[in-house]
Formats: structure tokens, sequence, C-alpha cells
């Protein structure tokens, strides 16, 4: 027979256990929340790049993962068929430069074959064809991201040159942070692709503020000071109807367009 004063120790000790078990529910309740929270900021922030980047393609190469997006971003056009790209002419050891000759001045970007070698042989190639010349930059971005897109012969974002070239150069502006981007420092010039492997064509954006993208876009040239400065003044007259994203409103055509070795 159990006496009063066991009965009262039970109880206690059940009491003191339930609390126990209470106190480490409600820790663990915390705890997950506080993942469950990290988590989604990871997400989010890594959501806000995506978004943000959406468009940054090369609509010549349309893909299934792309067209998820194409709400946000312009409608591309699928080519039916590829061509290979341009054989190697140039020298892999040498410094190019890719100049724009445009009604808004001179743009002059430097590159380094050695670091991008696919990249520059097929923009000489496309320039000494006379492939950029009379084509619109079509794009101006002033919110989240902050470039100017230019390379696209129709002037909508949906043209490209046919073929596609490998991605290179992607360690050069360093490691992803935890939000999953880089930070494309003005002045920056890369390749716009559809947000796949090796989907680069002819279209590229001129960043005229340090911006944050995923590590996926092929750096491959710097502005000069000049030109940089050109596409700020372009950036500072706005978007089109006032948007944050879409045809500049300082109109910006490349007249002429050419690789020269340096």
């Amino acid at each position: 027979m159990v006496s009063s004063d066991q009965r009262r120790r039970q109880l206690a000790r059940e009491k003191f256990e339930r609390q126990q078990q209470r106190r480490t529910q409600s820790r663990k309740k915390k705890q997950r929340y506080t993942i469950i929270a990290a988590a989604l900021a990871v997400v989010l922030a890594a959501g806000a790049a995506a978004y943000a980047s959406i468009g940054l393609s090369d609509g010549d190469t349309k893909n299934d993962a792309q067209t998820a997006d194409e709400s946000q971003s312009p409608s591309p056009t699928a080519s039916e068929t590829k061509s290979p790209e341009p054989a190697m002419a140039i020298d892999k050891k040498a410094k190019y430069s890719f100049d724009l000759t445009t009604n808004e001045g001179t743009i002059k970007i430097a590159m380094d074959a050695a670091k991008t070698p696919h990249t520059v042989n097929s923009f000489k190639s496309l320039a000494d064809k006379g492939y950029f010349n009379g084509t619109k930059c079509h794009r101006l971005t002033t919110q989240g991201i902050f470039v100017l897109q230019c390379g696209d012969p129709k002037g909508d974002g949906t043209g490209g040159p046919g073929y596609t070239i490998p991605d290179e150069n992607l360690t050069a502006l360093g490691k992803a942070g935890a939000d999953g981007t880089v930070t494309f420092p003005a002045g920056t010039v890369a390749m716009a692709n559809t947000g796949q492997p090796g989907t680069g064509g002819s279209q590229f954006f001129l960043v005229y503020k340090d911006t944050k993208l995923p590590p996926s876009y092929t750096p491959f040239g710097k502005m000069d000071a000049a030109g940089l400065k050109a596409v700020q003044e372009v950036a500072k007259a706005g978007v089109t109807g006032g948007a944050q994203d879409g045809a500049p409103k300082k109109a910006v055509t490349i007249e002429k367009a050419a690789v020269p070795k340096v």
C-alpha cells in the first residue's frame, strides 16, 4: 500500500517530468523555427538573385528550364538547328579589345584570351562579320541588378548567332556566398545565358553598378572609364515608361563593333 508521503513524491516527480518535457518541446520548437527562419532567409536571398537575373538570357538558346521563367523575361525564340561555334582563330595568349562605337559614346572592353578564349574568339568572329553593327542594346535594369544588355540582332532579347559557346572564367569573381551570389563589380562585362551551363550566344551585359548575381555568367571583359560613364548616363535616364526593367529611355545603338588585338 502506497503511503500519502510516497504518493505526494510520486505526483511531484510526475509534475516535474511533465514540466521538463514541456520545456524540452519548447526548446526544440524554438530551434526548429530558428532553423526554418534561417533556411527561409537563404532561400529568399537566393530567390531574389535568381528573380533579378531572369532575362539575362540569350533567347537563341531557349530550354525547358527557362520556359518556366518566361513570365519575367523576354519570350525567346528557339532555334531549330544549331551551328558549331567558330573555329579557333585567335592568339590564346594575347589581349584583345571589344570596341563598341555607339550613338552614346565609345565603349572599349578589355578582354584576356588566356582566360576566355572561346568568348573572345566568338566575339571577334562575329564583329569581323559586322554582326553587331546597327544593333540596339535592348534591356536596361535599374532595380536588383544594374545592367545594360546588348548583342541581340533582333533587338528584343530573342536573337542569337545560331550556336552556343562554353562558360569560362566562372571563378574569377570569387566563391559564392550563402545567398548563392557573387558581386559583379561596376565595369564588368559578362555573357548572358539561359541559366543553364554552356548556353551563351551573342548577348552580353554591361554592369554599371555593383551587382549580385549567381556565378554562372562568364565575366569576359572590363569597360574603360569613358565607356562605364557612358553606360551610367544611359542608366540615369531610366527605362522607357518609368519601369525598372525594359528598353532604355535613352536608346543605345551599336553603330560599329571591332575586336582588335592589343
